[in-house]
């Protein structure tokens, strides 16, 4: 009780020194269809435009009923990017990284062309002005031309946590030496040929990013913005502050710039919304417990190899309690009776509840963080992207279990399911990463408007941009620093062993001719 008066309080004094402001114009921009990306924006705007400020939102997702102070541009023609994405990996594995990353490339290049041709677009670059901008940058780095047309700060949003173009844009350290690069399934403590590993990936990665990705959105923004003053690496250095959903509690401590701020979880809801009546009834009626199995919006379970979904339908019909599956068909041949599925379950809710024992899960970071804050373990099947990243830091930290897609059966599947169930310490440890998450002086949301009023406030917030954002690579790591050092050093050792030799020789030769000369004169005393 004490603890909630003083969150009220300080609340009361937060919101006493900062009320709202005078209504602001924000532009968000959103193009790519993963639901993930919108999903985790949407609460954001929406809080924007309750403070009264005019919202108008690029995406591919408009609101179903109208909200106040919030405009839509829907640019349906990216609706099936993403899919037409998925099927390029689905054809078989690509045969290069550079395949894979042209794939990207390409879908970006297409998205942000899409964006940029959609006609109400067009006619409100051509008509409107704004105070702000919101947007996504993987691999749509030519918005940030927007920045310069509209002559308004921008924020750039990672649903992913941090990655290193993401820190390129401000100037942000990421020692390799202990951060592991987002595709690898390693630690922050890394052995020697983990680390030899970690930075030829990285080195890779940077190589592919500046010579494959950017290559495609430099197309794209010197056709839409052929008046740019700014190159496109200077456009992206100007962007004011970057939003990460990323908290310490949820992976590990790391380094951030002033203007990278951690809003990790700011789309879930401090109070989960209420359960619909029929599944309400069936969490509150199953005290022996629930499994609630879902790939996100990106995996579909009845694209599963077909001994893979068997080999699920066999595990679940030999367990004694529900399961809440989601599922994209209507039929599911062969379901056992305590399997429930349906096309969508409400995600956060579904997990609130206390029920909810197990979470079957791609570990999709949204996911992720959605299970930490209710504390809820995971058996992980990881499919792509960061989610192998993901899984094996739950692993590690000993609140889940994994699996390779490939190597599940029914009896591994099961033992999986009954150690987690049946072995305390998996709930017993992601409870008390939960705590950890929990305990913060505002919600991530809360946070997370506090500093785009900030950045509206304070027209850009050049007072937080730092220096190495003027750095090349070579000076941003003292790289041209260590050379002159290392040359001079060289210089110097060579200098010294020449003197050396000097000296030997002045020495042992002066002392040879000495002994010659005597053994001269004694030759001729002889």
């Amino acid at each position: 009780m004490k603890s909630n008066l003083i969150l009220l309080l300080s609340l009361n004094i937060v919101l006493n020194i900062c009320p709202p402001m005078q209504g602001a114009k924000i532009l968000s921009v959103f193009g790519y269809p993963g639901p993930s990306q919108y999903f985790f924006i949407t609460p954001l705007l929406k809080s924007l435009a309750e403070r009264g400020h005019e919202v108008v939102s690029v995406s591919v997702y408009p609101q179903k009923e109208p909200v106040k102070n919030f405009r839509d541009i829907a640019v349906m023609t990216n609706a099936h990017i993403f899919d037409e994405m998925m099927v390029s990996f689905a054809e078989g594995e690509p045969k290069s990284l550079k395949d894979a990353f042209l794939i990207l490339a390409r879908a970006g290049q297409k998205m942000v062309s899409n964006v940029f041709d959609n006609p109400e677009v067009q006619q409100m670059m051509a008509n409107e002005g704004f105070d702000l901008i919101i947007m996504d940058i993987l691999t749509s780095e030519a918005l940030v031309g927007l920045g310069e047309h509209f002559h308004a700060p921008m924020v750039a949003v990672s649903t992913f946590g941090s990655a290193g173009f993401m820190d390129e844009m401000v100037g942000n350290p990421s020692p390799l030496s202990y951060i592991p690069h987002m595709h690898l399934p390693f630690g922050n403590h890394m052995a020697l040929w983990k680390r030899m590993i970690n930075v030829v990936m990285e080195v890779v990665d940077k190589i592919s990013f500046h010579w494959l990705m950017l290559p495609h959105q430099e197309e794209v923004y010197r056709k839409y913005f052929p008046n740019a003053k700014m190159s496109l690496n200077e456009a992206r250095q100007n962007v004011s502050l970057v939003l990460l959903n990323d908290h310490f509690s949820l992976r590990a401590p790391r380094p951030y710039v002033p203007n990278m701020i951690e809003v990790g979880g700011m789309h879930i809801k401090r109070q989960a919304d209420p359960l619909p009546q029929d599944l309400q009834q069936i969490l509150d009626e199953s005290p022996e417990g629930v499994i609630y199995f879902s790939f996100g919006s990106n995996v579909k379970s009845e694209d599963l190899d077909k001994h893979v979904l068997n080999a699920f339908l066999e595990a679940f019909r030999e367990l004694k309690f529900k399961v809440l599956w989601k599922f994209e068909n209507d039929e599911l041949p062969n379901k056992p009776e305590n399997v429930i599925i349906r096309k969508w379950f409400p995600q956060p809710s579904v997990l609130a509840h206390p029920n909810v024992k197990l979470f079957i899960s791609h570990g999709g970071f949204l996911s992720t963080t959605e299970t930490i804050y209710h504390g809820k373990p995971i058996l992980g099947i990881p499919f792509f992207g960061d989610q192998f990243m993901n899984v094996k830091n739950a692993v590690k930290a000993g609140y889940a279990l994994s699996f390779k897609v490939a190597d599940i059966t029914k009896d591994s599947l099961k033992s999986a399911i009954m150690e987690i169930w049946t072995n305390p310490r998996y709930a017993q440890t992601v409870q008390q990463k939960s705590k950890y998450f929990r305990d913060t002086p505002l919600s991530p949301l809360e946070t997370a408007v506090y500093w785009m009023e900030y950045v509206i406030r304070h027209k850009g917030c050049a007072h937080m941009r730092n220096a190495g954002q003027d750095l090349n690579f070579i000076q941003y790591h003292n790289i041209d620093v260590f050379v002159i050092l290392a040359a001079a050093v060289v210089l110097l050792v060579t200098l010294l062993v020449a003197i050396l030799r000097k000296l030997k020789q002045l020495v042992f030769g002066n002392s040879k001719r000495k002994g010659n000369s005597k053994h001269s004169k004694k030759s001729k005393l002889n």
